[in-house]
């Protein structure tokens, strides 16, 4: 699978090695963390009270803006998930996946934007699902939160510090056994209650323990942290995969208010979709480190860490699509509100989803005192994660349809269905739901005689993404007068490969399914907090498509299709050079660092994809089927880009509480991996949507020069208010453009349409393809909305982050308030239909927190909200439409008693008020999705020894 292995010599990854080596031979030197300890240390602390003013300290003694969150006592951090943690901090807000914290968007730049790194090493990650591309976002449910000691979050660029984060750089901390005096351990038990389940375990484990010990007087430690958890839940969802310009050839215009559309242009959705996923999850943690510290100025760590997360979705779907005739009336904005089509069908998918995603990795760290005043840290990583490593296809799925009864074209041929469809959209809700099946037999578009097969498909990503880094960082500190105090230097290797499949077969087969169990079930009691089942589908539908893709292999009729390769290969090797002043202006102590981080990048991309010989007329429906040649082609292409990365902090204390700070820094954030492939898909339909998309290797880094300022008042232990502003100017923004044109076919020759003037005999469903169906030059010319990302824009962005921690004295009580403002010119206009470019996340979000510690109980209620955003610049099924997630609130509660000195019991509740999500495209009445989750509460117990 690894194309890069024998196609790349290292030689940049080898000659910083090489350096490294040398210079620890040389000076025997070492230095503990790529951050400065002595910046951002985070302290073993014990309850709620104690890791908040542990938080406060290291804002406080940080240089540039940093922000933390510490365990409240070991193996026991404030929430059972990072991201929901992380949430708590200003600036930061979460999306959520299956109503659970999975990726961090800071201050308005969402997930791609923001590095994520392990112990100060730059960690791999992968995804499976081909709607949501391929991307660097970190996933943090793939982490136990009990394994974790703290996270810190620069939110200002540092020279000693990987690039990578233009939104901030979060480093996740775990624990060593020299952090700890002699033996330690820890370990918890926890029952997983999620409301939500209707199929599976209401009641799941969790379970997590870590011990620690040390050896030979305290020179040899060790540590080994294990965790498993399992969490079955349902979701809810009705919806649409996608809303489509001037789709539909019988719609009302007359509505359109050409003062806010003066294109007036429609929208009408693709179809509507209501869902049941019950979901399974499964994931394993461990870590093992070793420490030796043969003499008083070395320290070796030796550390291996393992994630395992594994994720069985079925879901089942009921539906009907809107084609190319579909009609209705636009309203002001030009979304067709009551959209209709006559003689058409239901549909009745099946999906089963499985996500296995493994995670290893092994490093070594080196820390040496060389001399009272020069310090030296080794450190090298290799880390892989690997998504469906046994090649296993991630979804799996098929459809069933009512019949086609009637002749609209009068040839004796049925061609079109029995049911008359239609909605009427809710901008506040989901629509209402309509059907008439009176042309069906019996009228029942339910009964089994009205059941057949329509299609199966498969499909998904594997992805392996392997890190290699190595890093030497240097520190001398001066031991003299004078107001320099310190030189930080270093020198770094990156080398990034990921290799990645992509599998996708779909077919057409005339499938026997009198043996597959079909169920239609009752929709009473379905979502019932996004409304029920009024003006809805009456009944269900659930089968499974593991069952239903079994038949087609036992028909002879399974087959798959060669998957395409895309890979991509950076290289990057940086230098950093900074210095550290502290001295007194009018008795004020100031601290001053500045520092120049160089950064050079080569990238290569390699694509392996057989071509297309011509597009296949498989029905009136559905996609074109694909005619490819045997062979694949090679596609390589590369780049390279060289950069300076200034950075420049200054802080004073006016008096012992009031600290002011300015920053200014210059960072960057890479490409979305998918946007680098040189490869060319293709989706297009009889009547259109035609739609096709290129990737682009040559993309530069968006890079963003970045000022912050910030006042900080600390009035007490652990209280303090602080008012930050931030200001970035970002170039090289990536968006996508789109242009019309035509797509070539493996011999250069122009892709044509063949259901335009079709020949007898189709379209045509048989397995391998008709060959009469297939393409021609005498097939008129087909014109593609083909879409590219590029670099388009510069951008400003601002906002305002307001900070309040707050101790009552004595009294065990405390509350913590926040607010971010974030605005820039980077925002959609919806009414743009050219529009493509928009920064994703870009949103306000407000933190409330009030605790209750003394004697033993702790207590917490913690409410968070985010303002609405775009999460991105496409629907499932449309490319170039936005997809906004709606303003989101929930609230929290923590409970815990510390029975002993070694033993406590706790309950956890999440969602508890049950909120449900919503995105729409466009205009609210444009659904995506409407979702309901339930609440989820974990009770258990935790000893320490």
């Amino acid at each position: 699978m690894k194309h890069f292995t024998h196609s790349f010599t290292h030689t940049k990854l080898a000659s910083a090695v090489t350096f490294a080596l040398m210079s620890l031979h040389a000076t025997s030197p070492v230095y503990a963390q790529q951050a400065d300890e002595q910046d951002v240390e985070v302290i073993n602390v014990k309850g709620v009270r104690g890791a908040l003013v542990s938080a406060a300290n290291i804002k406080r003694d940080s240089d540039g803006v940093v922000d933390a969150i510490t365990a409240q006592d070991i193996g026991k951090f404030p929430d059972t998930n990072l991201a929901e943690s992380l949430q708590r901090i200003t600036g930061v807000s979460i999306d959520r996946s299956n109503n659970e914290g999975n990726q961090v968007t800071v201050r308005g730049f969402g997930p791609s934007f923001n590095l994520v790194t392990l112990n100060n090493r730059q960690m791999p990650t992968s995804s499976t699902l081909l709607e949501n591309g391929i991307d660097r976002s970190f996933n943090f449910r793939e982490i136990a939160a009990e394994s974790v000691s703290g996270v810190e979050v620069y939110k200002t660029g540092k020279a000693n510090i990987s690039s990578g984060g233009i939104g901030s750089t979060i480093n996740i901390k775990t624990a060593k056994p020299f952090d700890y005096d002699g033996f330690k351990a820890v370990a918890t038990v926890k029952g997983v209650v999620d409301t939500s389940v209707e199929v599976g375990d209401s009641v799941t484990p969790e379970v997590s323990g870590m011990v620690s010990q040390q050896f030979a007087d305290g020179k040899v430690g060790v540590l080994l942290s294990l965790s498993h958890a399992e969490r079955d839940s349902r979701k809810e969802r009705v919806g649409t995969p996608g809303w489509v310009p001037e789709r539909g050839s019988n719609v009302d215009k007359s509505g359109i208010d050409t003062s806010l559309n003066p294109s007036r242009t429609h929208w009408a959705p693709l179809a509507i979709s209501v869902d049941t996923h019950d979901n399974q999850r499964e994931r394993q943690n461990a870590q093992l480190v070793l420490q030796m510290a043969p003499t008083d100025t070395l320290v070796a760590t030796l550390d291996y860490t393992l994630s395992r997360f594994e994720e069985t979705s079925n879901i089942n779907r009921t539906s009907f699509w809107f084609d190319g005739d579909t009609g209705g009336d636009a309203d002001a904005n030009g979304t067709v509100t009551n959209p209709f089509r006559n003689d058409d069908e239901l549909n009745f998918w099946s999906y089963h989803n499985y996500f296995n995603t493994e995670n290893d990795s092994i490093g070594l760290n080196l820390e040496y005192q060389a001399t009272e005043n020069l310090s030296f840290n080794f450190d090298y990583h290799d880390s892989t994660s690997h998504s469906q490593p046994d090649g296993r296809n991630s979804e799996t799925i098929s459809n069933l349809k009512n019949p086609r009864v009637n002749d609209t074209n009068g040839d004796g041929i049925a061609d079109r269905g029995g049911v008359d469809v239609s909605i009427v959209t809710d901008p506040n809700g989901r629509p209402d739901i309509f059907f008439d099946a009176a042309d069906l037999p019996g009228q029942d578009p339910y009964a089994s005689e009205n059941i057949q097969f329509d299609l199966f498909q498969t499909r998904g990503y594997e992805i392996e993404n392997n890190i290699k880094q190595a890093q030497l960082h240097g520190q001398w500190v001066n031991a003299y007068s004078g107001a320099l105090s310190k030189i930080n230097f270093g020198i770094a290797n990156t080398d990034y490969t990921i290799d990645t499949y992509a599998r996708r077969t779909i077919a057409f087969v005339p499938l026997d399914i009198s043996s597959l169990d079909i169920q239609f079930n009752s929709s009473d009691g379905f979502g019932k907090d996004i409304g029920g089942n009024s003006n809805f589908f009456p009944l269900l539908s659930n089968y499974s498509a593991q069952d239903a893709l079994q038949l087609v292999k036992d028909q002879g009729f399974y087959f798959q299709e060669d998957p395409v390769y895309n890979g991509v290969n950076e290289e990057t090797l940086a230098l950093y050079l900074s210095f550290d002043f502290e001295t007194d202006f009018n008795q004020m102590p100031i601290k001053f660092t500045a520092g120049l981080r160089w950064e050079d990048t080569d990238v290569t991309s390699v694509s392996l994809q057989r071509g297309i010989k011509a597009l296949n007329y498989v029905n009136t429906a559905g996609r074109f089927g694909e005619v490819f040649t045997d062979e694949p082609t090679n596609i390589s292409m590369q780049g390279s880009y060289t950069r300076l990365l200034p950075n420049m902090d200054f802080n004073i204390e006016f008096t012992d509480d009031l600290v002011g700070r300015v920053s200014y820094s210059t960072t960057l954030s890479r490409p979305d991996l998918s946007s680098l492939f040189p490869s060319t898909t293709i989706d297009a339909r009889p009547d259109g949507p035609y739609s096709a998309s290129i990737g682009n290797p040559g993309l530069l880094p968006l890079e963003s020069k970045n000022i912050d300022l910030s006042l900080e008042w600390y009035y007490g232990n652990g209280s303090y208010a602080s008012v930050g502003f931030f200001k970035k100017y970002v170039e090289n923004f990536i968006g996508i453009t789109t242009r019309e044109g035509t797509m070539p076919d493996v011999n250069g020759n122009p892709l044509t349409d063949p259901s335009i003037n079709p020949r007898p005999g189709c379209p045509d469903e048989v397995v391998g393809g008709n060959p009469a169906c297939f393409s021609t030059s005498d097939d008129p010319q087909i014109t593609f909305l083909i879409s590219s990302p590029d670099n388009l824009n510069d951008a400003e962005v601002d906002g305002w982050e307001l900070n309040l921690q707050h101790m009552f004295g004595e009294s065990g009580f405390g509350t913590v308030a926040n607010m971010t403002f974030v605005d820039g010119n980077v925002k959609y206009d919806v009414y743009d239909v050219d529009s493509t470019f928009a920064l994703t996340g870009l949103s306000d979000s407000a933190n409330l927190i009030a605790f209750y510690e003394k004697d033993g109980f702790q207590a917490r209620i913690a409410y968070n909200w985010r303002d609405d955003f775009l999460l991105a610049l496409y629907q499932p099924q449309r490319q170039g439409e936005p997809n906004f997630v709606e303003a989101y609130g929930q609230w929290d509660i923590n409970v815990s008693y510390d029975i002993n000195e070694n033993v406590s019991v706790f309950v956890e509740g999440l969602n508890i008020t049950e909120e449900t999500t919503r995105r729409h495209g466009r205009f609210a009445d444009q659904l995506i999705s409407v979702e309901q989750f339930g609440a989820r509460y974990n009770i258990g117990v935790s000893a320490k020894f």
